[in-house]
């Protein structure tokens, strides 16, 4: 099983103790190969390129950027997945021009950093407005249409980016976030996309009221990476515990050893990537480790 970590490490892109001046030049002057370099140097092999960095660091994936990106990546023997924007992203609004300035932005980091050659490309089909939708107390019909509306938006949304960047459906993969299961599925079962399963996420209810085991069976035949992390089992209820994902294994519910056992019985070869910080990752890998050392054959 090929374990990885997510590039988006905080305390690494800003510093704790910096002043105003020190943290400026720092972020002026971040080279991402750097970044790799040094999770790769922790053991990782498999790293996950967060496309949110443009946000803040807009030279992050310029043709410079990449070239040191793909000359790390050849150097080290790593594998890339890239996880797209979604900060400020929202493909799936009703809202036309903002759902076009969405999709630019998508397909602008897909065509970045496809000399990279990732694994897949990881995409939140739907965003924040979804979501606040998704929450609100509505009555059931008029929750069943406004949901619609955003799947079709979604939909059309998807369809743009493959067409306009030519990458194979299966390539991109959109994560279980915080909207329907069963509406992300259809989705992926409409346009045949592959599936990124968020542990985490789906433990605390951002999914609805679904079990994990449920939605894993569901998503093997499309599975093409899972984003491990702890969270505590929000149970049937439609709850959503927010804030609680995102925990090393072990600090959660997550029953990790029928879990992997479950990935290793489908013979799953995806990523599985740590969506935590180096050293819960690495405690997490102990925790691997501990239950099924078998699985660590490779890390990354």
């Amino acid at each position: 099983m090929r374990f990885g970590i997510m590039a988006m490490q905080i305390g690494s892109l800003i510093p704790s103790g910096m002043g105003p001046e020190d943290t400026g030049r720092h972020i002026a002057s971040f080279d991402h190969g750097s970044l790799v370099e040094g999770l790769a140097a922790r053991g990782f092999r498999l790293i996950e390129l967060g496309g949110d960095l443009v946000l803040f660091m807009p030279h992050t994936f310029d043709q410079e950027a990449v070239d040191r990106l793909a000359a790390v990546k050849e150097a080290l023997g790593l594998a890339y997945t890239v996880h797209l924007p979604l900060w400020s992203v929202e493909p799936s609004t009703p809202l036309g021009p903002v759902r076009e300035g969405s999709v630019r932005a998508l397909v602008g980091c897909i065509e970045a950093t496809q000399s990279l050659a990732p694994e897949c490309f990881v995409l939140h089909a739907t965003g924040a407005l979804a979501a606040e939708f998704y929450r609100m107390s509505l009555p059931p019909l008029a929750n069943q249409l406004v949901l619609r509306q955003f799947h079709a938006a979604a939909r059309a949304s998807v369809s743009r980016i493959l067409a306009e960047t030519g990458i194979a459906s299966r390539q991109l993969a959109i994560e279980t976030i915080e909207f329907p299961f069963e509406l992300t599925l259809e989705l992926a079962d409409e346009l045949d996309l592959s599936i990124c399963l968020d542990v985490g996420h789906v433990l605390v209810g951002f999914s609805g009221p679904i079990d994990l085991f449920d939605a894993l069976e569901a998503c093997l035949p499309r599975l093409a990476e899972v984003h491990l992390h702890d969270g505590p089992w929000q149970g049937p209820d439609q709850h959503i515990g927010y804030g609680l994902d995102h925990r090393p294994l072990g600090a959660g519910d997550l029953d990790t050893a029928r879990f992997l056992d479950r990935l290793a019985a489908a013979e799953f070869d995806g990523p599985v990537i740590f969506e935590l910080t180096v050293k819960e990752a690495l405690a997490s890998l102990d925790v691997v480790r501990s239950m099924r050392p078998h699985l660590l054959g490779q890390v990354g």
